[in-house]
């Protein structure tokens, strides 16, 4: 067991936690609780910590890495069947087990149950995401705020779109807060960061891909009047400034939400998800 929160390893979970650039260099990053553990893929996992005690309650026989038995305890807050599944997958994966204490600092929630994830990076291309059959594509430009990227990247997995294409600034999608935020969507999502994204527009232009712009523009149309059957990608921008003006004219097209009332725009993920819906709509 880990007692020392000054430990190597326990000091390198933390940077992962904290250090973008740590995480882009060692292509991995950190994944806390329950739901997250059992639906990060096996292969990706490099390694595993689990709280005293959740160790008691697993009923393991005190050796880590052994086959752990069940020992009839309910984990706070979670079914006995996901209780039955952890203990299944550690079988598989190298954990450690850590003190109460220690968790503590590793922990990046308020209320942790028990179990932090160290899983590998794995990103895709943006030929990956747009070369599918009639793909339908999110793209961001200077997204900012986890919270909002974390809802994108889940809602545009019930949408059915194809990928996540983002700009180079755009907030990093391994970022502790986007990861609890996608609910293991951050799993089954492709997405790819580009350095030049109004080359990546031309680029879906030329294979047929319609791009479209959501802008506050008076010359815009109403989101739902587009056909979103055919290829198409949906570019949403930063939450503060919307879309850059030479980003709107390579998308070409532009889209708007009609509003009531006193409000000008919607929060970013709330105006990807209706448009994104919309399509799923036409699509079905």
């Amino acid at each position: 067991m880990i007692t020392s929160a000054g430990n190597g390893r326990i000091k390198y979970v933390t940077d992962l936690l904290s250090k973008a650039k740590l995480r882009r260099k060692d292509g991995k990053f950190v994944a806390e609780g329950i739901k997250m553990f059992l639906e990060a893929p096996v292969s990706e996992i490099d390694e595993v910590y689990i709280s005293e005690e959740l160790y008691v309650k697993l009923g393991s026989n005190g050796n880590s890495g052994s086959k752990s038995r069940e020992s009839g305890v309910r984990i706070v807050g979670s079914s006995l069947g996901d209780y039955r599944e952890i203990a299944k997958k550690l079988e598989k994966v190298n954990y450690e087990v850590v003190s109460e204490s220690v968790f503590k600092k590793i922990s990046d929630t308020v209320t942790p149950q028990g179990i932090i994830t160290v899983i590998k990076t794995v990103d895709a291309s943006i030929d990956d995401i747009t070369g599918g059959v009639n793909p339908l594509i999110v793209v961001l430009e200077n997204l900012q705020d986890p919270g909002n990227l974390g809802t994108i990247l889940r809602t545009a997995e019930g949408a059915g779109a194809d990928g996540i294409v983002l700009s180079r600034d755009s907030v990093d999608i391994y970022n502790p807060k986007v990861i609890r935020s996608t609910m293991g969507s951050v799993f089954r999502m492709k997405f790819a960061y580009v350095d030049d994204l109004h080359e990546a527009i031309r680029s879906m232009k030329s294979k047929g891909i319609s791009v479209y712009a959501a802008a506050l523009d008076e010359e815009s149309e109403s989101y739902d009047v587009k056909d979103y059957t055919k290829p198409s990608a949906i570019l949403i921008g930063n939450e503060g400034n919307g879309l850059k003006k030479d980003t709107i004219e390579a998308a070409g097209e532009t889209v708007y939400i009609p509003m009531k009332g006193q409000v000008e725009s919607l929060n970013a993920s709330v105006a990807a998800a209706v448009i994104m819906y919309e399509a799923a709509r036409q699509r079905r």
